[in-house]
């Protein structure tokens, strides 16, 4: 296998974009052509993967980070035996699974890319694992475009690589000089990335991206590398091969002309069936990750009435999950000592990752940790996990197992003021496909719903708070995604409080004062947003008249207000008041914070008062 073989690779994968695209009527096949001779070398000679065996955990990684490359990723497999003509033609077909831009969808697929920046962030977390958790030899190999080097995460993921000595990580960029409306920031300027990517302590190697000669040596010298990560810059064209293609401004995204199609493809040489045995992974050369419980898990018990912070608890249940099971691991956005993640970095120091004030690629590398089998948890404030937003959202499209713990949410942080709050956590999380959504208002709930996010598929975020409150539960007491607790409840009950977090505290104290007065409030604890226990609400308002407050600590768009609502349409009469953060706060104490947006006990009966009083004067 030599030269000849890899040219001739080269231009079916080219001709096979060509002709994918053109099935679709859509697609990139000129940001596919760039890098078809890149992947020539690596399908035939690098890679080890056995295709017949996809979840075999000595496989080798291959992330198209240039997602939008998929026409090459999937004349790959055509290349490879994997796919039929027929199926390659399918794609952008309606249920296809190859799709747009790659996903799990495909068995071979281990994350949705196409949101630019980060499949190379997720490749770190891939190669965390392999390096400091497995201590395996597979490599990960990320296809980089150019144009997505313009993204902070991609520099996020080149210092956290170089940090972590992550020898098994090999970045090529596919430098075709071209984006989508103008020659990018560096162009052909290889000197530049190789400068800046050097200068975090990669391993750099500059290429012609057509000479595969010049490729073959610049993998296998990236192989030798054992603690720094590599960076193959490779000098490409867009449209390589076709003449009305090579290196020419306005097709980015285009398919070729239909009447042009055979040109090209006549010009690549013609359709071609040529087909590469993979090499295979060696037997035994990789390990799977023991699941479940390794021991008894044993969860921090707390007494009632004690004041503990649910950030506390997480802290602790996190710790003691990792004591249990051995694929638990933890990352943190430098901020350990306040969500209090802290307690399992120093308990399990081999399995906690800090990623430092980086939190997309925390997020990343926590969908790269799960990919191999882990079940990550990452913390951090809640309002920074804003910042890491699409990274959660294309979690959610890669199928992707993971935890998250924001933590100082609500105005109830006090004096730090609202460049900290998460006001906007529960709307963002709740959007996400396939989520739950919890906010404990104790500690013992808290450490009993952590443990049950360990087994949960998808992903989960769970909202701890920065003051003390109250312990309201026993440790024994069981606790269920998509459940609440009734607090208070009597057959005289005529109006109904449901509140989560913080305001929990605030309802029963609502409660006293109304009790007080002679009326008898019923107190909801509804700390699983999503899934929300609508028969439990239903049940109360049917119980109260139709007369509902909700109070919650965040903005009154996508939080539990909205939830609650959702879960009583169509439910009768309904009374309906919701108290939530409406006005930009500012610094001061807990308590003068949460008066001044309306959401204190006090706020909370005089809400309550409102209702019955309208009540009567129907």
């Amino acid at each position: 296998m030599g030269v000849d073989f890899w040219h001739e690779l080269a231009q079916q994968l080219r001709a096979d974009s060509v002709r994918a695209a053109g099935a679709a009527g859509s697609g990139h096949p000129t940001s596919s052509m760039s890098a078809a001779d890149l992947m020539a070398v690596l399908l035939s000679k690098y890679l080890r993967y056995d295709f017949d065996d996809p979840e075999n955990p000595a496989n080798d990684h291959l992330v198209f980070s240039k997602g939008h490359a998929s026409p090459l990723l999937y004349s790959l497999y055509r290349a490879a035996g994997a796919i039929s003509d027929e199926e390659l033609l399918s794609f952008r077909k309606f249920g296809s699974p190859f799709q747009g831009h790659p996903t799990p969808a495909i068995k071979w697929v281990d994350v949705a890319t196409g949101s630019l920046g980060q499949g190379l962030p997720i490749g770190v977390g891939m190669a965390l694992a392999g390096k400091h958790l497995e201590g395996a030899s597979y490599r990960v190999w990320v296809l980089c475009g150019d144009s997505e080097m313009a993204e902070g995460s991609m520099w996020e993921a080149v210092e956290h690589a170089a940090y972590y000595g992550l020898g098994n990580l090999i970045a090529i960029l596919d430098m075709n000089r071209l984006g989508q409306t103008r020659e990018t920031m560096y162009g052909w300027d290889g000197g530049a990335y190789e400068r800046r990517v050097g200068a975090f302590g990669w391993h750099t190697i500059q290429v012609d991206g057509h000479d595969p000669e010049e490729i073959d040596r610049a993998y296998a010298a990236a192989l030798e590398e054992q603690d720094r990560p590599t960076m193959i810059i490779a000098r490409t064209k867009k449209g390589r091969g076709v003449s009305f293609l090579e290196d020419r401004e306005g097709f980015h995204g285009k398919p070729v002309d239909p009447e042009k199609e055979e040109q090209a493809v006549e010009e690549l040489g013609g359709e071609r069936n040529l087909v590469v045995e993979v090499r295979k992974p060696e037997e035994g050369a990789g390990r799977a990750v023991e699941k479940g419980l390794s021991d008894e898990l044993k969860l921090p018990a707390y007494e009632v009435g004690e004041e503990v912070a649910t950030r506390a608890a997480y802290g602790d249940a996190l710790k003691a999950l990792g004591a249990a099971r051995r694929d638990v691991v933890a990352l943190d956005g430098e901020v350990s000592n306040s969500t209090y993640s802290e307690k399992f970095a120093e308990a399990h120091p081999e399995r906690y990752f800090e990623m430092f004030i980086a939190e997309q690629q925390m997020l990343a590398a926590a969908v790269g940790l799960s990919v191999r089998g882990y079940v990550p948890f990452a913390s951090t404030f809640a309002a920074f996990l804003t910042r890491a937003y699409d990274f959660i959202r294309m979690a959610a499209i890669s199928g992707a197992n993971l935890r998250l713990c924001g933590s100082h949410a609500g105005v109830s942080i006090g004096e730090d003021g609202p460049s900290q709050m998460g006001l906007e956590d529960l709307a963002m999380m709740r959007a996400v496909h396939g989520s739950a959504v919890l906010h404990p208002s104790d500690p013992n709930q808290t450490a009993r719903l952590v443990a049950q996010m360990a087994d949960r598929e998808g992903i989960s975020y769970i909202r701890t708070l920065r003051p003390k409150t109250p312990v309201l539960y026993s440790a024994g007491e069981e606790f269920r995604i998509g459940g609440s607790r009734v607090l208070r409840e009597s057959d005289e009950d005529r109006v109904t409080i449901v509140a989560a977090g913080i305001t929990v505290h605030e309802a029963l104290r609502a409660a006293d004062e109304l009790h007080d007065e002679g009326v008898a409030a019923r107190v909801v604890d509804a700390y699983s947003i999503k899934p929300i226990d609508a028969a439990t609400l239903k049940a109360a308002a049917q119980a109260t008249g139709g007369r509902v407050v909700v109070a919650e600590d965040h903005w009154p768009e996508g939080g539990l207000g909205e939830a609650a609502l959702s879960a009583l349409a169509g439910n009768g009469e309904l009374e309906f008041r919701h108290l939530a953060v409406s006005g930009m706060p500012g610094s001061g104490s807990p308590g003068e914070l949460m008066d001044a947006a309306g959401i204190s006990a006090g706020h909370i009966a005089n809400a309550a008062r409102e209702l019955l009083a309208k009540s009567r004067s129907a």
